[in-house]
C-alpha cells in the first residue's frame, strides 16, 4: 500500500460496502480524513444509521485509523426526490429503462454529491474528494462512469479556483475485487466490518445475515455483492 502523504481527504461515505472501503483507503493514504454522507430520501436509509457504527468500528482496526479520522458530516440533498421517482427513493420495482440504465439510477445524484463535497472542501481545507464510483459496477450509471468524473473534477477546480482532486479507488475494480481490497487494507477484521455492519441493500433490509451481509438477497445490488463475496471467496479457496 501507498505511504501515508500530507493530503487531507473528503469521503462521500454512505454507510455501504463501497464507501466504507474508500474509506479505509484514504485512512491509509491520508493525514486528515473527514466523512460525508447525504439523506436524499433514499429507500435504503438504513445506510445512513450503519454511517456512524462503521465509523466507530473502523478506527479500532489500525492504530493510526482513529488519530487520521476527523469530522462527519450529513448533507440534506433531498431535492433529488422531488425531482421525480426512481426505484432508489420510490416504492416501485426496480426494472431497466428504455435506455437500458437500472430506473435506479437517481439523474444528478453523483453530480450533486460532488459539488456540495467541493464546497464543503472549500470550507474545511481539503484538497481531494474520495468516492467509490465504479465503471465496472453491472449499472452503467453515467454519474460513475470515469471521464465523468474526470470532467467533474476539472470542473470544480475551475469554480472554486482550488486545486481539487477526485479519487474513485474502485473505478477499475469488480466486487470481488473490492472484498479483495479491504482485505489488503484491513485484515479479515475489516472484511468482517464490511459484512456485518455495511448496508447495500436497496429494499432495505436487515433481518438475515448472509454469508456476504445483509440484505434481502434479490435486489440487484445484493446480488452483485453477494456473487463477487462468493467469487473472492473461491479464488482463496486451497486448490
Amino acid at each position: 500500500m501507498a505511504g501515508v502523504n500530507t493530503g487531507r481527504a473528503l469521503v462521500l461515505f454512505s454507510g455501504g460496502q463501497d464507501s466504507t472501503t474508500c474509506l479505509a483507503w484514504a485512512l491509509t493514504r491520508f493525514d486528515r480524513v473527514e466523512t460525508l454522507g447525504f439523506d436524499y430520501g433514499q429507500r435504503h436509509d438504513a445506510e445512513l444509521d450503519c454511517r456512524m457504527t462503521v465509523r466507530s468500528r473502523i478506527t479500532a482496526l489500525q492504530p493510526d485509523w482513529a488519530r487520521r479520522l476527523g469530522d462527519d458530516h450529513l448533507l440534506d440533498a433531498g431535492v433529488l426526490k422531488r425531482l421525480g421517482a426512481s426505484a432508489m427513493t420510490d416504492d416501485v420495482a426496480i426494472a431497466l429503462q428504455e435506455d437500458g440504465v437500472p430506473n435506479t439510477f437517481v439523474p444528478g445524484r453523483n453530480l450533486l454529491f460532488f459539488t456540495l463535497a467541493a464546497a464543503l472542501a472549500y470550507r474545511r481545507g481539503l484538497d481531494v474528494l474520495v468516492g467509490g464510483m465504479s465503471q465496472t459496477d453491472y449499472s452503467g450509471y453515467p454519474d460513475c462512469r470515469d471521464n465523468t468524473l474526470k470532467a467533474l473534477q476539472v470542473a470544480l477546480s475551475l469554480g472554486t479556483d482550488r486545486p481539487l482532486r477526485i479519487e474513485t479507488p474502485l473505478m477499475w475494480l469488480d466486487k470481488a475485487d473490492t472484498w479483495d481490497l479491504a482485505r489488503q487494507l484491513g485484515g479479515a477484521a475489516l472484511v468482517d466490518l464490511v459484512r456485518a455492519e455495511t448496508h447495500t441493500c436497496y429494499l432495505n433490509q436487515r433481518d438475515r445475515l448472509h454469508d456476504w451481509g445483509y440484505g434481502c438477497g434479490r435486489c440487484p445490488a445484493c446480488e452483485l455483492r453477494a456473487r463477487g463475496y462468493r467469487q473472492w471467496a473461491a479464488r482463496r479457496a486451497p486448490a
